[in-house]
């Protein structure tokens, strides 16, 4: 086992290089934000009651909205998922009749019910929202089809997942997101581009509005927030849409002009600031899991030398009792909470039985190191960040013999 770590650690230095080099281009961009934005001390501070006036929160949609290269951001503690920030966009967007379009197939688990893809009398569809979707073909977007679909000039606003989800696929790069939605504007330029961009952040010198998005859409105790900030959401993208968004988010004529921050703006802040970083760290971990997982015999994706265009790295167990041990282990090796042992079991807004090992500092902060998946075949887990790549090294090394019995 030594021999095999020694071999791994000598073949993943040059794509550590490559995720260095991103880490200082968009370290530059972040600090940029903050100096042209004039962050002061007094900004950190936080607002009660209604929240209006308060300059440091105005000053993170800035910061965001520049980093993101658009026009305006919504940036909120009062957003207490992903999942919840982007049910708000869709129901800040849609209206009754119109048509909503995902184009990588079906989205994550947790939008079923919102969707109405599960029946659920507050969906989208018991509003009357028609949801349709394109699948992948090969793992790639059908294009031929994306547009035949979207000239057709019913369809209000498009969706894109760049994250996996819990499908055995890589997430899209840049490259692949610009080119599906290049597609979709040159068939219709009226409709609406939403990009899930949960986990994505940071991991590319670009962000998805640097290449066509309306919006995209994120939460705070991932990527942007470094495992600092400690709950809340991001939105962010043209005027339009935000405004939209906001009268969702509040109330119609409210906007985003309230809500309170309490102690919200310093971790916000800092989580920014420090996001490249950690993103790179989380990077790191999943780079040396897949060579040593694959050296092991073990299917990955991505391969170790793969571009990334997210924190997570999927393992192919083929076998139940491996992907709960592996979890176990990840469990075990975290600092918080170690001594409890995650069970699989039905996590609200999932169809499967979840198995999830997240001992983080904040409570499912997929930044931190977690480890999880669904107990169905082919048992994949999904490994995903790590605030330094040190504490991540020594938690897959451990689970990767907890595993094997030794």
């Amino acid at each position: 086992m030594d021999d095999i770590i020694k071999k791994v650690d000598e073949v993943i230095q040059e794509e550590f290089h490559k995720n260095e080099e991103i880490e200082r281009f968009n370290s530059q961009k972040v600090l940029q934000a903050f100096r042209e934005e004039k962050v002061s001390e007094a900004d950190l501070n936080g607002t009660t009651g209604y929240g209006y006036g308060d300059v440091g929160r105005e000053k993170i949609e800035k910061i965001i909205a520049k980093v993101f290269k658009a026009e305006d951001a919504l940036v909120r503690m009062q957003f207490i998922s992903g999942t919840h920030t982007i049910t708000t966009c869709l129901f800040g967007i849609l209206r009754p009749g119109d048509t909503v379009l995902s184009i990588n197939g079906k989205p994550y688990d947790t939008l079923d019910e919102v969707i109405g893809i599960r029946e659920n009398p507050s969906s989208l569809k018991a509003f009357g929202v028609k949801y349709e979707q394109i699948d992948l073909v090969d793992n790639k977007f059908d294009l031929p089809k994306i547009k035949e679909r979207v000239s057709k000039k019913d369809v209000k606003l498009v969706i894109i997942q760049r994250s996996r989800g819990y499908a055995y696929r890589n997430a899209f790069l840049i490259s692949e997101l610009e080119e599906a939605i290049k597609t979709v504007k040159e068939a219709d330029s009226h409709v609406m581009v939403m990009v899930d961009n949960c986990y994505g952040e940071f991991t590319d010198t670009k962000e998805p509005t640097e290449v066509g998005a309306d919006f995209c859409v994120g939460s705070l105790i991932k990527n942007l927030g470094a495992g600092i900030a400690r709950t809340g959401g991001y939105v962010v993208g043209t005027k339009e849409a935000i405004e939209l968004i906001s009268d969702r988010y509040s109330a119609p004529g409210l906007g985003k002009e309230g809500g309170a921050t309490f102690d919200f703006n310093r971790s916000v802040l800092q989580g920014i600031f420090m996001a490249p970083h950690t993103v790179c760290e989380a990077k790191k971990v999943d780079v040396f899991a897949a060579k040593l997982l694959e050296e092991l015999g073990y299917e990955v994706s991505p391969k170790y030398n793969e571009k990334r265009s997210d924190i997570v790295q999927m393992i192919k167990f083929k076998d139940p009792q491996k992907l709960i041990r592996f979890c176990e282990a990840i469990q075990m090796n975290s600092p918080v909470d170690s001594h409890v042992i995650p069970q699989p079991w039905d996590m609200p807004g999932y169809e499967n039985k979840i198995i999830m090992a997240s001992g983080s500092f904040t409570q499912g902060s997929s930044i931190e190191l977690s480890c999880d998946g669904p107990i169905r075949e082919p048992y994949v887990a999904y490994l995903q960040g790590g605030l330094t790549y040190t504490y991540g090294r020594i938690a897959v090394i451990n689970a990767v013999k907890y595993m094997n019995g030794e």
